[in-house]
């Protein structure tokens, strides 16, 4: 009886003969231990040293003190974390940190200079758009990112834009409110970016 195996014999070989002529490059690898990598935040570039595996949520808030995005979930489905990169909403705690190298990333801290409100973050305290105050810095990150890209929203579309947070405490109508408010406020002049 025979078994089947798989090893360095004339089969193998002619398979890595096959795809090195094929002009594939094989990927770099790097880690198991702490890199450098230079990542592009609220638009200055930050040097830091992360093992590869360091996802974006942790390098912010354990490597740079930057802790307006939450780990909340850790699994990308509550967007605690949500910060704004090349300027599409994303769930840091999914992105890698040196995944993220090259791309600008925005987070809550870069919104508006210190002691000044952003329109959204205003908007969120004049219409009791947070209770806790937990989730509130990913949807003020989530609701740029929507503004950014639908200026005049509906209600409905509004509801449906927000849609990947969650607020434990119910406070979906105040955000809802602040997003209709935010949107004006922006149309007529406030700080956009």
């Amino acid at each position: 009886m025979r078994g089947v195996g798989i090893g360095g014999g004339a089969l193998g070989t002619g398979l890595l003969e096959k795809n090195a002529g094929a002009g594939t490059t094989p990927a770099s690898v790097v880690g198991p231990g702490a890199v450098p990598i230079t990542l592009h935040i609220n638009g200055k570039p930050v040097t830091l040293t992360v093992e590869p595996r360091v996802t974006l949520s942790n390098a912010l808030r354990e490597h740079l003190g930057m802790t307006g995005s939450k780990r909340v979930c850790d699994r990308g489905t509550c967007g605690g974390c949500t910060v704004i990169m090349n300027g599409k909403t994303v769930y840091s705690c999914s992105v890698l940190a040196i995944d993220a190298q090259g791309k600008n990333i925005e987070t809550i801290e870069g919104l508006a200079a210190p002691g000044q409100l952003h329109p959204i973050s205003q908007a969120f305290w004049n219409n009791d758009g947070q209770q806790c105050g937990y989730c509130t810095s990913g949807f003020v990150m989530a609701m740029k990112g929507f503004l950014d890209e639908h200026p005049n929203p509906t209600v409905e579309e509004v509801k449906h834009g927000l849609g990947g947070n969650l607020c434990r405490c119910g406070a979906y109508m105040g955000i809802r409110k602040a997003a209709m408010e935010a949107a004006k406020a922006i149309q007529q002049g406030g700080k956009h970016g």
